[in-house]
């Protein structure tokens, strides 16, 4: 037998190669070089300009945003000045504070005093005795000590007015204080003190290019974003600092500033541009000195657009002159691409066609064989699965009766011996049954109703449920559920679903199989377990496939259960349940009215053993 093989469409037939183009002549290259030159004298003569300009009007917009940043810095120290300038006059007045000072009982007057710093949010809070002993504070540190020298207790004591004072510590640090004195009878018995935090400001305003700093009414720095500034003048930082300073910073990483005409002021020989502030408290004044960086940044930005600009259209200048060889050249990269290609899969394609005449002869000699031998397993492996419950079942009941009868009870033992004339009438019907689905055939059907195939199947496996501690529960409606099949195969899916879900359900603490049944436009049989769930849903139904070990299983039983549900009409499905575990869904045609009145329900005792019926 031979294959015709079909050559692939393509390749360059009906394909047109463009024609060449022709050789500019001099007089076109000269004037084309000449629109080149005069496009990047253009382009210089712009930037420069632009430079000119842009530099002027970004430096002025630069300076307007400082003046803007600094009153934002002034009105922020101004209202911390303020809003801590209250509190001594609220404290100076509270009971407890006078009654702990006349009574000298301190035991609760700290604790008071941390609350109200976390609530005002006050850096600190401290009452000191009329000897200037701290009695009482939101630091306990800073308990028994003496201030009694301090600038801001003598003042406090000294007049009834509350009293701001700034005092630089041994570190070069400013210690920023409010103080009032507290009366009791018109006499002076303690001062409260709250400190203010305005080393804040430092840290949020400092920056690698920007220096900012607070000067009072005789000119030091008290409030600086370099500390070392602090209780110099303004000349003597500017003159003093080292280059690892903020500033000096700034100017090594934007590798120094471009030159200004009129620079307001110079650090280390460096223009810089000087901003000052006035705060409205007594006197103080802000001042910050910036780099011109961000002006250099934001015009060469600028430039930057300009020459790309000017970049661009030299690129399409260059274009258009070396279009023709561009051309030319992509022709012959494509040409050759499609060459290449062709080839490749006109080898591919002879190789896979030579590949397939070869095997196709082992391929039909050893079909026949193989089908022979697969149908014949699947047959075997069915057999021994549908037989192995009703097996099972009949060695349970065989012993049941021996022990019965060995306790002289004949009637029972003769109901074991019933049950198991029952389950040989089913292993028959079982192979009569899988003989049919070998032949893909069946006998006639007959109206069932589902709640006597599911009253017959619990019935079945109840020798297994006596073994296992298994919660069932099954939940059947009142009216009967009527559908047109055969019992034994249904009670065959049926068992086959209950028997997965009681495998599912080992590895479960407490095990549990829900049995619903429902009906409407259709007659819907769930089957629920609290196991693990699903983890393959696509080859679930797939025959010999399984997940149990070795010995328990063959994978045929839902293959089987699948290819009865189809033949009678519905559908089987599966799923895992949103709470855990798997639920099984058999789906079938409920007949009409008319079908339902002439079969009555003939319902099969049910063993309550571990099983809940909620019908």
């Amino acid at each position: 037998m031979g294959m015709k093989t079909t050559p692939p469409t393509g390749g360059t037939a009906g394909k047109t190669v463009p024609p060449m183009t022709q050789r500019p002549s001099p007089k076109v290259t000269w004037l084309v070089r000449g629109v080149v030159i005069g496009l990047i004298a253009l382009a210089v003569g712009i930037i420069w300009i632009s430079n000119l300009w842009l530099t002027d009007r970004f430096t002025e917009t630069t300076r307007n945003r400082g003046e803007i940043r600094l009153a934002l810095y002034s009105n922020a120290i101004t209202s911390e000045l303020q809003r801590n300038r209250v509190v001594p006059l609220l404290l100076s007045r509270d009971p407890v504070m006078i009654s702990a000072l006349n009574s000298n009982d301190y035991s609760a007057t700290s604790r008071r005093l941390i609350s109200f710093s976390e609530e005002i949010g006050a850096a600190g809070l401290r009452l000191l005795d009329q000897d200037g002993v701290i009695v009482a504070s939101s630091d306990r540190n800073e308990l028994g000590a003496a201030f009694r020298n301090s600038p801001y207790f003598v003042d406090a004591l000294r007049t009834n007015d509350t009293v701001f004072n700034a005092t630089q510590l041994e570190s070069g640090a400013y210690k920023f204080t409010y103080a009032r004195r507290i009366e009791s009878e018109k006499q002076g018995i303690g001062v409260i003190v709250v400190d203010v935090d305005l080393r804040q400001f430092e840290t949020r305003w400092r920056s690698p290019s920007e220096a900012v700093l607070v000067t009072n009414s005789e000119g030091q720095i008290v409030i600086a974003t370099d500390p070392r500034w602090r209780g110099l003048e303004i000349t003597e930082a500017l003159e003093q600092r080292t280059p690892d300073s903020a500033l000096r910073r700034a100017f090594d990483a934007t590798g120094g500033l471009f030159d200004m005409e009129q620079p307001d002021a110079y650090f280390q020989g460096e223009a810089v541009m000087e901003t000052v502030g006035r705060i409205p408290f007594r006197g103080w004044r802000i001042t910050s000195f910036s780099t011109y960086a961000s002006v250099r940044e934001r015009v060469n930005g600028v430039l930057a657009i300009e020459i790309m600009a000017f970049a661009i259209l030299l690129a399409l200048t260059f274009f258009v002159l070396s279009r023709r060889a561009q051309s030319q050249a992509g022709f012959f990269r494509r040409e050759s691409e499609e060459l290449r290609a062709l080839n490749l899969r006109l080898s591919r394609e002879i190789a896979e066609r030579q590949k397939v005449q070869k095997n196709l002869e082992v391929a039909e000699q050893s079909l026949a064989q193989s089908q022979k031998l697969a149908a014949l397993g699947e047959m075997s492996a069915a057999v021994s699965h549908e037989l192995n419950q009703p097996l099972a079942a009949m060695k349970t009941y065989l012993a049941g009766a021996k022990l019965l009868l060995q306790r002289r009870r004949p009637d029972e033992a003769q109901a074991s011996f019933q049950r198991i004339d029952d389950l040989i009438e089913r292993m028959g019907a079982i192979t009569k049954q899988l003989k049919s689905y070998a032949r893909k055939g069946g006998d006639a059907l007959e109206p069932v109703d589902l709640r006597d195939a599911v009253r017959g199947s619990l019935s079945m496996m109840e020798p297994q449920l006596k073994r296992g501690d298994v919660r069932v529960i099954s939940t059947l409606p009142d009216e009967p559920v009527m559908v047109l099949g055969d019992r034994v195969r249904l009670e065959q899916v049926i068992i086959n679903l209950f028997r997965n879900a009681l495998d599912a359900t080992k590895s479960v603490s407490k095990p549990q199989v829900e049995i619903l049944l429902n009906s409407g436009e259709t007659a819907v049989l769930s089957v629920r377990d609290n196991g693990e769930g699903v983890k393959s849903l696509k080859e679930l139904f797939e025959p010999f496939y399984t997940t149990k070990q070795p010995g328990e299983g063959v994978g045929l039983g839902l293959a089987i259960s699948s290819g009865i549900v189809s033949d009678l009409g519905g559908r089987l499905t599966a799923r895992n349940g949103q709470s855990g575990g798997a639920v099984f869904e058999m789906q079938l045609p409920i007949l009409g009215q008319d079908a339902i009145k002439t079969q009555p329900p003939t319902p099969l005792p049910v063993s309550t053993t571990k099983i809940e019926a909620a019908e």
